[in-house]
This record gives structure tokens, sequence and C-alpha cells, in this order.
């Protein structure tokens, strides 16, 4: 009789210290989650000195949380997964250093992965029969990508963001209009009470047929019409704001997505990361592929934003071809997604 996979994940790259048993890269059996949202609320943002120090302080009750859960012991653990990059350096190196210590304690094999190929993934825990090739768009605070999988060993970069990411664009007007942190949440909820074609901000298109981004010249459009407006004195709705820049970032990311599905024939697309939990960009997205006969799939959101079930999915893909890490892995805060 055959038996299951157990891949323990660990996920430590921002702000949220997480843990996941996944079997067999489709079966959760826990997913824990620490949030620090609540600890940095105070400073608008992530500080990544005191970020590190909580990650230091819940790694080890996380993951025996998640074992206890799961109902499973040490060793009942094929294998050890832990997001090495992108991310905060220091928050990184918790996880990684905690990962490699258990996997050698265990003599279980160590793999490394990407955050970002963690975010694409989620999308295959709801999904494990998704159709490929798909062209998968990864938005989140520090990421905005377009990525082609052929399979589920070949990947490539379409497009990329030149500037501001879309969550990070989210995030900073968000505290320009004095919404608290997590930005991006807040500015969606007072969007539904504003009208999305009340102020014309620009979108940047880029080279004719780029699938890259740009969300800067955006962002700076967004503060100059509220600067102005204070300057002459002129009542600024919040809500119109809000949903005015919604809709010109949510146009630029469906457009060029739906671009690249079908100038590369992709079969399906693939919405991942953080931003992927706002209801208008899914909305948006789901519209238009279903006019160019496009089926669109993205995660439930709580496996939007950073979780470690998510690794574990991408880990088991890994473990399969016997892509492991050595024990002299680091933690790489700029790892490029290749």
């Amino acid at each position: 009789m055959a038996t299951e996979t157990n891949i323990l994940a660990i996920e430590s790259s921002c702000d949220e210290t997480a843990a996941a048993i996944v079997s067999d890269g489709t079966r959760v059996r826990a997913n824990i989650i620490a949030s620090q949202i609540a600890v940095h609320r105070r400073f608008g943002g992530v500080v990544p000195e005191i970020a590190s120090r909580h990650h230091m302080e819940n790694i080890v009750p996380v993951v025996s949380e998640a074992l206890a859960t799961a109902g499973l012991a040490f060793s009942d653990v094929d294998a050890v997964a832990v997001t090495y990059g992108p991310g905060l350096v220091g928050a990184l190196l918790v996880g990684v250093a905690y990962a490699k210590s258990l996997a050698y304690a265990l003599g279980k094999p160590l793999i490394g992965v990407h955050h970002l190929l963690g975010h694409i993934y989620a999308g295959f825990l709801a999904y494990p029969d998704l159709p490929l090739p798909a062209v998968s768009l990864v938005v989140s605070g520090g990421h905005t990508n377009l990525v082609y999988l052929e399979d589920h060993t070949t990947r490539r970069i379409l497009g990329s963001t030149r500037d501001d990411a879309a969550g990070e664009a989210f995030d900073k007007v968000a505290r320009v209009l004095g919404l608290p942190y997590p930005g991006g949440p807040e500015l969606e909820k007072l969007a539904r009470e504003g009208d999305p074609r009340a102020i014309p901000f620009p979108r940047a298109w880029l080279e004719e047929k780029s699938l890259d981004f740009s969300f800067s010249g955006l962002k700076s459009a967004v503060i100059n019409y509220l600067h102005h407006a204070r300057q002459v004195g002129q009542e600024v709705n919040r809500a119109d704001v809000a949903a005015s820049f919604q809709a010109a970032v949510a146009e630029v990311l469906v457009t060029k997505t739906l671009l690249a599905a079908t100038s590369y024939r992709a079969r399906s697309i693939l919405l991942a990361g953080g931003v992927a939990a706002n209801s208008v960009l899914r909305r948006e997205l789901r519209s238009a592929g279903e006019q160019a006969g496009l089926p669109v799939f993205f995660p439930p959101r709580e496996l939007c934003t950073d979780n470690a079930a998510m690794i574990g999915c991408a880990a088991y893909y890994q473990y399969l071809r016997r892509d492991f890490a050595p024990l002299s892995l680091n933690a790489i805060p700029d790892l490029p997604l290749n």
C-alpha cells in the first residue's frame, strides 16, 4: 500500500511565521500562521528587525502546532521545505536556519522554495488539475510578474514591474489616504463606496505589446491629485480616489495578463499573491477570461496571503524530481525566479 509523502513547510519571508503539513502536494493537513499585523500597525508598515525577533519567538510553537494539528510526529515527515527568498533577509534567515537544523537532525531532505513559486502553487492546492500551459499573474506587496508555466518543471518570466509593485502602490496610496496598515484591504473596502470613473488616473502601458508593468506614475498621480486639492482647499472624495485608483491598477493588470495568455496560447490563467484577494481584480480578470474563452483560477483568499501550505505544495513537485538543497542553503533577499 502506497504511503503519503508528508512535507513540513516553513514560511517566514516577511511578517507571518507559518508552518504547514502538506501530503502529496494536495492535502493540507495543517496550515498555521502567526501574524504580526497588530505589531507593525503602529509603525504603518513592517519593521524588519521587529519582524525577525517575532519570527524567532514564533517558529518553534508554530511548527509544534502544525504537527499537532496534523496528528503527526517529526518521524512522519519526509522532507522539510522552507522559503529562502525573496523577502526580508533577517526574516528569511530565521526560517532557513530552523529548517536546516531540523532537516539535519531528522536526516530528511531539505527543499528550498522560491516565495513567488509558492504563491503560484497555492492555485494548484485548490485546483490540482489546473490546465497547463498557464499564464500566472503574481501580484503582491513586493512583486508583480507574469509567469508562463509550460509544466511543473519549465517556466518563463514574461513580464515584471519596472518600479513599484501593484501591492506596494496599493499600500502607499492607502497611506496618503490616511488608511491603516495593511493598506490594500482597507483601500478596497473604501473603494466600494466610490465611483471608479470619477477621476481619470493614468494607465502606464509602456511600449507596444510590452508585458512589463509600471505603477509609480499612477501612485504619483494620486499623490499629486491629493496635494493639489489640499492646496486649493478643494474637498476630496476619498472613496472616489480609492475606486479610481483601484480601477486603473486592475485595468492594466487584466489587459496585460490577457495579452500574455493569448500571445503564448495558454490554456488557463492563474491569479496569485496577496493582491489576488482583491475582489475587483478577480471579477475583472474572470470576465475578461470568459470573453477570451480562457478559464481563470485563483486560490481561496486564505491562501493568497503568505502561508506555508503553498510552500509545501511547490516543494512536493521539487521532491518528486529530487530537487533538494544542501545544508549550506542561505537566505537570498533578492532571489530571482528562473
